[in-house]
């Protein structure tokens, strides 16, 4: 199953100009920073290939992809994609709000906001439908999750350690790690997540 990132048109935001905004956005932190493409590419253990075809706009990178470019660059992902606010208070219009993760059956990951900078907080909505899975090698180091379901029943694996969230329920998991979300239960799944990094 793939993960790209897919901006619907729903959104408010056209997929095309979304990704020549990432392309564009990357390629000048990578030049604010003095990165070359090969030590972005070391860093992030990406290939140099991806990052040429992200830089042209012509790729579709996944969520894994995205966090190891941001975290190389020492950035967050609502920095490249633009939901982290500048000033001590932003709006985020929801026609801004990017969809960063589609389903096979229509299931959404919306990166709601996030704040700027290497020590990042974001906060992601999901939905999704049964029979749908979201799969990460893992974050980097200190990074978790705090998971909150409104409908539904999340299965979260972390490791080899399967959690049950049922519809009200809460969880907190350390996401450094391989772990993946699951909606294996016959109705539509929402929860809300806020993903942090400690350094």
């Amino acid at each position: 199953m793939t993960h790209k990132v897919n901006i619907l048109t729903e959104t408010g935001a056209d997929v095309n100009f979304v990704s020549l905004a990432l392309a564009a956005r990357i390629k000048d932190f990578r030049r604010q920073q003095k990165l070359t493409l090969d030590e972005l590419s070391r860093r992030a253990s990406v290939s140099k290939g991806m990052l040429v075809e992200i830089e042209k706009g012509a790729a579709n990178p996944s969520i894994a992809i995205l966090c190891k470019i941001s975290a190389a660059m020492g950035v967050s992902v609502a920095d490249i994609v633009d939901v982290a606010g500048k000033p001590v208070v932003h709006l985020v219009a929801q026609k801004d709000i990017p969809v960063l993760w589609t389903g096979e059956q229509g299931g959404t990951a919306r990166l709601l906001a996030g704040n700027s900078g290497p020590d990042m907080v974001e906060l992601w909505r999901w939905e999704m439908h049964p029979g749908e899975l979201f799969a990460s090698s893992g974050h980097p180091a200190g990074t978790f999750e705090l998971l909150h379901v409104e409908e539904g029943v999340l299965t979260l694996q972390v490791d080899s350690t399967t959690l049950i969230v049922q519809k009200g329920c809460s969880a907190v998991a350390r996401t450094d790690r391989p772990h993946h979300y699951t909606n294996a239960d016959s109705s539509l799944l929402v929860f809300t997540m806020t993903v942090a990094e400690r350094h």
